[in-house]
């Protein structure tokens, strides 16, 4: 992928994890599941999205790509399951939700059927 081109793509799910940096500063980790073109799910992270000139997520920030929903929601659960653990051995714990089918599937269907 260019480092010039937008991504397009639609986000299914993203959950936000909340820590401290090396500094002991809130960090903000963002793990999310999105649809692109060509039937493609995208697994995406970015570290304090919301301090970025733009929303528009980086190249960089896709860690994982399929054309099987089952593999990206293994993938994305494994990244939130790590952030999670990180988070909980520097001393905040925090509930974490999976990405399950029952998260997706209403929304991928009202996608196919429109």
């Amino acid at each position: 992928m260019g480092e010039d081109r937008a991504i397009v793509e639609e986000r299914f799910a993203e959950r936000t994890i909340v820590g401290r940096d090396d500094r002991g500063e809130e960090e903000r980790v963002v793990i999310w599941l999105a649809f692109r073109p060509g039937a493609l799910w995208a697994v995406g992270r970015a570290v304090n999205p919301h301090l970025r000139d733009s929303a528009q997520p980086r190249p960089e920030d896709t860690v994982y790509e399929s054309y099987e929903l089952d593999d990206a929601l293994e993938h994305v659960n494994e990244m939130l399951e790590d952030e999670a653990r990180v988070v909980d051995e520097d001393g905040v714990e925090q509930l974490v939700r999976p990405i399950t089918r029952k998260d997706i599937e209403p929304l991928l269907e009202r996608k196919v059927f429109r």
